[in-house]
């Protein structure tokens, strides 16, 4: 995996590197390819930008977009903007963090799914909403919620 890591790397790198502000268009460009931007990453987008590994790290850690290890085989954001917050999504959130085993940026018991929060799916007017694999889910309920991880489960 690092050979074909280095290689996908250094054709993003090669294809952004001259970017303004470069670095985050780079690393969305790596998540978006792999599903994560994994640490051997660091090193390379570090060179390639002529920028030290902390500054990399940094931005990684900073911004909650960025995942650091494999997302589960599913992946489900909930919404937490205000509107969706003023419709019931904390309480969304807490019923699927329960449900699920794990919190906002962490893999459910069995792997399969990934918890993340999301700010904006452009549903206000159905607030509160989800999104699971790319797919919008507006007007959530905990039992909507459940049924819908139900049928997303294999």
């Amino acid at each position: 995996m690092a050979h074909d890591l280095e290689g996908m790397v250094s054709h993003i790198l090669e294809e952004m590197h001259a970017l303004q502000g470069a670095m985050l268009p780079i690393l969305h460009a790596i998540q978006d390819s792999i599903g994560y931007v994994p640490e051997e990453a660091v090193p390379l987008v570090a060179k390639g930008l002529n920028v030290s590994r902390a500054e990399v790290h940094g931005v990684l850690t900073f911004y909650r977009h960025f995942r650091r290890t494999p997302p589960g085989k599913h992946v489900l954001q909930i919404c937490c903007a205000e509107s969706c917050q003023a419709m019931g999504a904390n309480r969304l959130a807490e019923h699927a963090k329960k449900a699920l085993g794990c919190d906002f940026h962490e893999l459910s018991r069995d792997g399969l799914f990934s918890l993340e929060p999301v700010y904006c799916l452009g549903q206000c007017a159905t607030s509160p909403a989800v999104m699971i694999d790319g797919e919008v889910h507006a007007r959530m309920n905990p039992e909507k919620l459940d049924r819908l991880l139900e049928g997303t489960e294999s």
